[in-house]
């Protein structure tokens, strides 16, 4: 199992982490909720270290994807496991892209997707 961040999503990631100053625990939470209009929506969010105690069975893994940290739930990983995140900067906006080979369908702007 595991989850891939491209090497401009890591640079992205190491900057920010860099810029607000975070201990070298810290990285970025990668999960899914229940939303959107295709059943899942992607959740990112910066954390200071992985929660240990917090809920019985949902631990998070880490990976470490070019020299940038990964938190994942056990349960997210079920749906996310195999995703590479990437990082694209365009006219209108920038935002964290995702390749999930476990989604069977993806909503038209690439933020929700079914299984």
């Amino acid at each position: 199992m595991a989850i891939e961040l491209s090497e401009r999503a890591a640079n992205k990631v190491k900057g920010i982490l860099e810029e607000r100053g975070l201990p070298p625990t810290a990285g970025l939470r990668f999960a899914i909720k229940g939303g959107g209009c295709s059943g899942f929506e992607y959740v990112v969010d910066l954390v200071e270290s992985p929660r240990k105690f917090d809920m019985p069975g949902r631990f998070d893994k880490v990976f470490v994807s070019n020299g940038a940290r990964i938190l994942v739930d056990k349960k997210s990983l079920l749906f996310l496991d195999g995703t590479t995140i990437d990082w694209e900067e365009q006219e209108f906006g920038h935002s964290f892209t995702y390749e999930n080979p476990n989604a069977k369908g993806v909503c038209g702007c690439g933020t929700s997707f079914s299984v």
